[in-house]
């Protein structure tokens, strides 16, 4: 496969992740406030579908431990359509109880998006090297999905027009996509091996998927709840562009993370990772100003998919390297991460009914990301 072609095909895979991830799971955090405000969700109701969008995840990724690489362009093309439906419903009018359902599947669908496009590009393409271009793709569509629903905002629309917008221009992603994950069905034996990829030292497979749910846990209580801190204690400030900031740190981190990775092995490159991650999780506790919670997004925005970048491939390495399908070993990281991001919304729910404040939350979550630096000595 030539180089023109494997750029084509990661930025296919990364359209199926801001699909599934940028828009079918976190366009929700932006939306979440302006539907408080609506009084279509109370602050507990948008909790209760947090928490089953991350459960969806779970079962979405329980159920992708089945998936194999030559199954995963199928998969893709069914992520895109299961999310476009579930945006299109949330459009309608509905009670509660029919929105969190909607909100599980979606999660369902978000989690296969993941484990899909990974395992499509990454063992059935072969193209290692295409990991940070491909899990880029989540924070691009979390920024455009927050400027989209700034510019509806702007417009005065309500958020069941935001809901439309977020699936029409899904569909359209997903239109654009189709052809080269369809045309790229079929495994490609003749892909050269990927030598930064495979010249990295194997790291313990256990300590790594015990880290990933730690991380998982210490990364969702910023990504759930960061414009509705923002918006309380910010109220001058849109609070869709702090989360835009989120996706802009996102999408570009994957690159420099990739590269360190490939410096300074697994190991190194996740303590850094995980330490940064920690500090942007605590700044709005530490710091609680706009330059605190701009710092935090960048924070947080810049490393949490780069724990992706690094932890999947380092998974498929080593699933390899132990003669396991690569396919399940993705699946069951993504299980211990959805595992994570339902534990992180509940406490933090429980949290502030005692507190009214999601502080302790903060610190708890900043605490678990640096007990994965500690497990991380074990790898």
């Amino acid at each position: 496969m030539n180089a023109p072609a494997r750029l084509r095909a990661a930025i296919a895979a990364a359209v199926i992740l801001a699909i599934g991830m940028g828009f079918g799971r976190f366009a929700f955090t932006a939306i979440y406030p302006h539907m408080v405000g609506e009084g279509v969700l109370s602050l507990r109701d948008g909790s209760l579908a947090a928490s089953a969008n991350y459960a969806g995840y779970l079962l979405g990724a329980i159920l992708a431990m089945r998936a194999r690489a030559h199954n995963a362009h199928r998969l893709c093309l069914w992520s895109v359509a299961g999310t476009a439906l579930c945006l299109g419903v949330l459009a309608l009018t509905m009670p509660v109880w029919l929105i969190v359902t909607v909100r599980g599947v979606a999660g369902v669908f978000s989690a296969l998006a993941m484990v899909a496009a990974s395992l499509w590009l990454l063992v059935q393409r072969r193209q290692a090297r295409g990991a940070p271009l491909l899990y880029a793709g989540v924070g691009a569509g979390i920024a455009v999905s927050a400027e989209l629903l700034v510019l509806a905002s702007h417009l005065g629309w309500h958020s069941a027009g935001m809901w439309l917008l977020l699936a029409g221009v899904t569909v359209l992603a997903g239109l654009a996509a189709a052809p080269a994950i369809a045309a790229s069905g079929q495994p490609a034996p003749d892909a050269p091996a990927q030598v930064g990829a495979t010249a990295l030292a194997p790291v313990a497979p256990w300590p790594l998927v015990l880290i990933y749910g730690l991380a998982g846990f210490g990364y969702i209580v910023t990504a759930t709840y960061l414009p509705v801190l923002v918006g309380a204690a910010l109220p001058g400030l849109n609070s869709a562009h702090v989360w835009a900031v989120f996706g802009l740190g996102a999408a570009p981190s994957c690159f420099l993370w990739h590269r360190l990775h490939e410096r300074f092995g697994t190991r190194q490159a996740l303590r850094l990772n995980l330490l940064l991650q920690a500090l942007g999780v605590a700044l709005p506790v530490l710091v609680p100003t706009v330059a605190g919670y701009l710092l935090s997004a960048i924070l947080v925005g810049g490393t949490f998919v780069g724990t992706v970048t690094i932890a999947m491939p380092a998974a498929q390495r080593a699933a390899s390297m132990a003669g396991k399908f690569g396919g399940s070993m993705m699946a069951i990281m993504t299980v211990v991460y959805g595992i994570g991001q339902i534990i992180g919304p509940v406490l933090a729910g429980s949290l502030y009914a005692q507190s009214h404040s999601f502080n302790s939350a903060l610190l708890a979550a900043a605490g678990a990301l640096l007990l994965a630096i500690v497990i991380s000595l074990r790898l």
